[in-house]
């Protein structure tokens, strides 16, 4: 039985897979709006603890086919350690589909293309990455990086053959910077399509909340002031209206996150999507009541 470094957090789609932890915390755990990873540092899991969870993992569940590597960001590894992890995974399960983390661009853009082919041919064929906004201003205001770093990211996945899971916030800029926001977003997913599109809708932590305001009014324009639903639902609606991949991008906002849960492929189902948007906001459709919404 693995007993786990808590808190673990793992994408909702990963819930009914085996999770390992291959690193702890999160190498990055600088972005504003973030409070996963505040009670525990980054580290590298020792490779024999590693092998040992996995061993454990087989004796309870021998027929895991697919496994996520959690905490943050698993790819922080130096590329032959989690090599030897996946081989270990492949070795350990015979059913083993794939293999998944969640990555940031740093990390993505750090390992050359060689690297990222062979953790690709090991099975590691999809990683989460949260792309949060493609405006450089609204990236500025969170300690993102930039939609540069974003984009390379996201072309260094592509490259490898490597499938993105990407997230963007709805209602991360506020009243004042939402358009930029979300021109941003669009712009960046439609030059760069990952395979897969969610929505989060920011939420924060009381503790984290000082943090994230006071680096967002550094920067200049208009400090923050929370979105309300009808302004979500406007965000929501820009976004799809300007979004139009090059090729098909699954689209969700089904996260407990979101007041609205959409789904659908992109740019087939825009047309339908946008309907929904327009009957929450008559009223026509109910949106998922506040007290079911959490992170």
């Amino acid at each position: 039985m693995i007993v786990y470094d808590m808190p673990l957090w793992r994408p909702p789609s990963e819930g009914p897979n085996l999770i390992i932890q291959a690193t702890l915390g999160c190498s990055f755990n600088a972005c504003t709006f973030c409070s996963m990873y505040k009670l525990k540092g980054y580290q590298a899991r020792p490779l024999a603890d590693v092998f040992a969870d996995i061993d454990a993992a087989a004796q309870d569940w021998p027929e895991a086919s697919r496994v996520f590597l959690a905490d943050g960001d698993a790819l922080a590894l130096p590329t032959d350690d989690l090599a030897l992890i996946l081989d270990k995974l492949i070795a350990t399960f015979p059913d083993l589909q794939r293999v998944t983390c969640y990555a940031t661009p740093q990390n993505l853009t750090k390992k050359s293309p060689l690297d990222l082919a062979k953790l690709r041919e090991k099975r590691l064929t999809l990683v989460y990455l949260g792309i949060e906004s493609g405006s450089d201003a609204m990236l500025k205001r969170i300690r993102k990086g930039s939609a540069k770093l974003m984009k390379n990211g996201l072309l260094a996945a592509a490259g490898a053959g490597i499938k993105v899971s990407a997230t963007v916030i709805l209602g991360l800029g506020g009243q004042a910077h939402w358009r930029e926001h979300i021109e941003g977003t669009a712009d960046l997913i439609n030059e760069v399509p990952p395979k897969f599109l969610s929505t989060l809708q920011l939420d924060l932590d009381p503790d984290q909340e000082p943090h994230f305001r006071e680096a967002f009014d550094r920067v200049e324009g208009a400090g923050f002031t929370w979105q309300n639903d009808a302004g979500i639902l406007d965000e929501l609606a820009y976004l799809l209206e300007r979004l139009d991949p090059e090729k098909p991008v699954i689209f969700r906002s089904n996260h407990a996150s979101n007041a609205l849960a959409l789904a659908g492929n992109l740019p087939r189902d825009t047309p339908d999507l946008l309907a929904q948007v327009r009957a929450a906001r008559s009223g026509a459709a109910p949106l998922r009541p506040r007290f079911l919404r959490s992170l």
